[in-house]
């Protein structure tokens, strides 16, 4: 599978944007393999759970799961 990259021309951003891979991970694995490749802060969000306008921005990579802390979506950079 290729990666999947993004350009951000608002602030030249060019990183991966999504991690396809990791869904079925624990969450808080996940959001460090995340922040390791990659200078962003992943977050883990119980799926469902509403956000604000913070979390897009192309720092913050969200990682969605569900109650018993496994990815169920594919981790995207906001």
């Amino acid at each position: 599978m290729q990666p999947t990259y993004v350009f951000y021309s608002f602030n030249l951003c060019i990183i991966k944007s999504a991690w396809p891979e990791l869904i079925g991970y624990n969450g808080e694995a996940a959001a460090r393999i995340i922040e390791r490749q990659f200078n962003v802060n992943a977050v883990v969000l119980l799926d469902g759970t509403d956000i604000t306008k913070e979390y897009y921005e192309c720092n913050d990579g969200l990682v969605w799961v569900d109650e018993a802390g496994k990815v169920i979506r594919t981790p995207t950079i906001g």
